[in-house]
């Protein structure tokens, strides 16, 4: 809540937002959405500080554009359809969630030096907090919740 005494701004402490910020965005899976995806989870970041006054350093900042890059990544290998990134913040954590139209739930692999390819999940699950998948009436849901202090 701010007051206002005689044309001045006063803050009163209570002007943290109360519901946590909240975009999504529809992707086709034509060349270059994923690109597009990592630029908008990038402005969702910048949004996040700027209206929740988080404070990102730039491992937080990587690790967000990473997981953004390897669910999206596997949404767009593995489902026959669109899909939709959604973004979820406040000052301290940020959940990714992809829906994608494939029911086939991903597999995580055993570390596997040797592998080429298909880390990706295993990369996810190191960086997040909970890493969840979750069918849904359209296909599936692949959640991963970050931290975002370090």
């Amino acid at each position: 809540m701010t007051d206002h005494l005689d044309g001045a701004v006063i803050p009163t402490g209570f002007d943290v937002p109360v519901e946590p910020l909240r975009r999504a965005a529809h992707f086709t899976g034509e060349p270059g959405c994923i690109a597009e995806a990592r630029e908008f989870a990038a402005l969702f970041l910048e949004q996040l500080k700027n209206e929740w006054c988080a404070k990102l350093d730039e491992r937080a900042d990587g690790a967000v554009l990473l997981v953004v890059s390897e669910l999206v990544t596997n949404a767009d290998r593995h489902s026959n359809g669109p899909y939709i990134l959604e973004l979820e913040g406040t000052d301290t954590s940020l959940t990714v969630a992809v829906y994608d139209s494939s029911a086939a739930l991903p597999r995580i692999f055993p570390r596997d030096p040797e592998r080429v390819g298909r880390h990706g999940l295993e990369i996810v699950r190191a960086l997040a907090q909970d890493l969840r998948v979750e069918r849904v009436p359209v296909g599936k849901c692949v959640r991963a919740v970050l931290s975002l202090s370090s």
